[in-house]
């Protein structure tokens, strides 16, 4: 897969999966700098007109 350049780097497009649902994939250094694992739990917030992915808390 070829590399993106630095200036496209950070955009991404939402995927449909299983019909209701939506995934987006994340830059592996962001998700690497966060310590962040496969099939972690998160949390989603809507704030405006953006969403706001935070660790989720127990």
């Amino acid at each position: 897969m070829a590399s993106r350049r630095m200036e496209k780097r950070n955009i991404r497009s939402l995927t449909k999966v299983a019909g209701k649902s939506f995934g987006i994939t994340f830059p592996i250094d962001l998700i690497r700098a966060l310590g962040w694992r496969a099939r972690q739990k998160l949390t989603v917030t809507p704030k405006g007109k953006k969403l706001i992915v935070k660790d989720w808390k127990k």
